[in-house]
């Protein structure tokens, strides 16, 4: 049953109502309120979890802000990620630009509350950037849910934005050239093979920083990718994927193994931020503004379509799993189709 008394502070004010629930087979509840009528309302719908016995202790989640759970997030979870630094740099910005909403307690947050967030970020990036972002709040509050006694995740009910981030960007060859025209100019030295291999090999970014010397086979013509984006969906159950050597990626790898090598045994001494800041510079230079690191993957992909290659030996190079989401990266010129027509 319940009970019910007054708090008061030192000097003998009244600064609350304190609610106390003793139920056979439950620890006891003892939570206070600003009015009688929110401690009675309390008691009255924790009573009636206890009896249907769905009662969730959720004083850990009144106990904790949004924005400690995220920063538990950034230091115990997100560095184990693949793309945990990608992680770390989004939920940094949301704790600094939304204090506000970092502040609810855990058993406060409200969908409306991120549906709210979503609006105003819609005003200033694209839609692709807020339904990633959601997806990443969601996951952290995923993670703790269970364990703080929450029954929903408020984020679950959020409509998410419509996206048609499919681009049609190719690099034709007057392109490709002015653009490694202007790389001569970058003062970061592992750009310009980062881009080449990037054409000629169809790899991520991240597979391509993820490389070392140990994975490049040159008897073989092939580099082993000892472990990618997709492996989890791998139905086989294995890891990795080889990827084969053109000639001008083979000369490109031969010139950096021939050049003094980083201690740590990577190919490509830079870093993620580094490909990033300069590759921006660079297409700046070369008036590409329009161009995307991503789009050299969509591009090299696209050759080999139009080299005849079949959509299965082109998934086998770029580690597609999702054979619709290759379709995407495959946008063939017309006048290429056109000649095959006769």
């Amino acid at each position: 049953m319940a009970t019910f008394g007054e708090r008061y502070n030192d000097r003998g004010e009244l600064i609350g109502y304190q609610v106390r629930i003793r139920r056979r087979g439950h620890p006891q509840v003892v939570r206070t309120f600003g009015s009688l009528r929110e401690a009675r309302d309390f008691a009255k719908v924790t009573e009636a979890e206890m009896i249907r016995g769905r009662y969730v202790d959720r004083s850990k989640a009144e106990r904790t802000t949004f924005g400690e759970v995220i920063q538990a997030y950034i230091e115990t979870v997100a560095p184990s990620h693949k793309g945990g630094q990608t992680e770390i740099l989004r939920l940094g910005r949301f704790v600094r630009e939304e204090a506000a909403l970092c502040a609810y307690s855990l058993t406060n947050l409200r969908t409306g509350h991120f549906e709210d967030f979503m609006r105003r970020r819609l005003g200033v990036v694209a839609p692709g950037t807020v339904k990633r972002e959601l997806a990443l709040l969601h996951s952290v509050i995923e993670g703790v849910r269970k364990a703080y006694g929450m029954v929903e995740n408020p984020i679950s009910d959020v409509r998410r934005p419509q996206v048609n981030d499919a681009r049609d960007v190719r690099l034709h060859t007057a392109g490709e050239h002015a653009l490694l025209a202007a790389i001569k100019a970058s003062r970061n030295p592992w750009l310009r093979p980062a881009v080449v291999l990037a054409i000629e090999t169809a790899m991520r970014r991240s597979e391509l920083l993820a490389i070392r010397w140990e994975h490049v086979d040159f008897d073989g013509l092939k580099i082993r990718l000892p472990d990618t984006k997709n492996d989890g969906a791998r139905k086989d159950r294995t890891k990795g994927r080889d990827v084969p050597m053109s000639p001008r990626a083979y000369e490109v790898l031969w010139e950096l193994g021939a050049a003094e090598r980083p201690a740590d045994g990577r190919v490509l001494g830079t870093t993620a931020d580094g490909i990033k800041h300069a590759f921006e510079r660079a297409r700046a230079r070369a008036k590409m503004e329009h161009l995307h690191f991503h789009d050299l993957r969509h591009e090299s992909t696209s050759r080999l379509v139009e080299m005849g290659w079949n959509i299965l030996e082109v998934a086998a190079v770029t580690g597609h799993q999702d054979l619709q989401m290759l379709k995407r990266y495959t946008n063939l010129r017309a006048g290429d189709l056109a000649r095959k027509m006769g």
